[in-house]
């Protein structure tokens, strides 16, 4: 017995060892099956399908966004179409013909930008007559003709100095412009009108276009008697008008600066002393009044 315990006890050892190497046989095999490559792949198969992930739920949110939009959508297109429907009831009422208005541009871009001078006509008993020649040039005449529209041009104003130029930009000081003509039209309208019976244009400064008040002048007009107050300020734009450097000239007052484009206020201002700059505009005072001059732009 005590001579095969130490043999049994070998055959177990060496079995163990066997185990053992197969045991490591069985793990080259399985890294020799699996290269250390697999494992950078596996990693870039993680980070594709958490990209994918993502933009899921991206898609998702902007779905999400465009679901709670359509309520939005569908009251944008219904005041849309209030709309629409508004527009089409006072188209109804609008003339079917409006005065033709000759369009004059200058092909130098340093000149002045538009000119326009509507196609005369007779209203008397209701009949309505433009003649197809074109006209002229406005020559500034007193009480003839529409206000003209100098606007200034982009090298215009690039050529004007930071500090003067400011924050201004080229449709806030055209805008400006616009304001300034319709003012200049407002008086000339009363400097034409009889003294007895006298045709009064009305004018909504504040809410429409110049070219709207040239179109509506050009059509209604309402005989009206001047109220005192009226009669007064009409005798003393006649008498500005008659003035030197403003005669035959369209022109305003500080007093008819009320927007809404052109106010009293720094920005006001500023525009003014670039239009000064500029040639097209000369302030003066008269008596108690600060008169400006429309110029023509050399």
């Amino acid at each position: 017995m005590d001579v095969k315990q130490p043999g049994l006890s070998l055959d177990s050892l060496v079995s163990s060892f066997n185990a053992r190497i197969a045991e490591l046989q069985d793990l080259v095999v399985a890294r020799n099956m699996y290269p250390a490559s697999s494992v950078i792949d596996l990693s870039a198969v993680d980070v594709t399908l958490k990209a994918m992930e993502l933009q899921l739920q991206q898609i998702k949110d902007r779905l999400r966004e465009e679901t709670l939009a359509i309520p939005k959508a569908k009251k944008l297109i219904q005041a849309s179409l209030q709309q629409q429907q508004k527009l089409q009831n006072m188209s109804a009422y609008a003339p079917s013909y409006l005065p033709g208005r000759e369009k004059v541009r200058d092909q130098d871009n340093d000149q002045c930008s538009v000119i326009e001078e509507p196609a005369r006509q007779d209203h008397s008993f209701g009949i309505q007559e433009s003649k197809e020649e074109a006209l002229p040039l406005p020559k500034e005449k007193k009480g003839r003709g529409s206000a003209p529209l100098w606007y200034i041009t982009a090298n215009e104003l690039d050529s004007l100095s930071s500090y003067m130029r400011g924050r201004l930009t080229l449709d806030k000081i055209n805008a400006a412009i616009s304001d300034m003509a319709a003012y200049a039209e407002a008086n000339a309208q009363l400097m034409k009108a009889p003294r007895k019976k006298v045709t009064l244009i009305i004018f909504y400064c504040n809410s429409v276009s110049y070219q709207t008040i040239i179109a509506i002048s050009d059509y209604v007009s309402f005989f009206l008697k001047l109220t005192e107050s009226t009669l007064e300020k009409a005798l003393e734009i006649r008498e500005i008008g008659m003035t030197e450097g403003v005669k035959g000239k369209h022109f305003f007052l500080e007093a008819d600066v009320k927007g809404p484009t052109l106010k009293l206020d720094n920005t006001g201002k500023a525009i003014f002393t670039v239009l000064r700059h500029l040639g097209r505009l000369s302030e003066s005072r008269i008596g108690h009044h600060r008169v400006f001059v429309l110029l023509r732009p050399h």
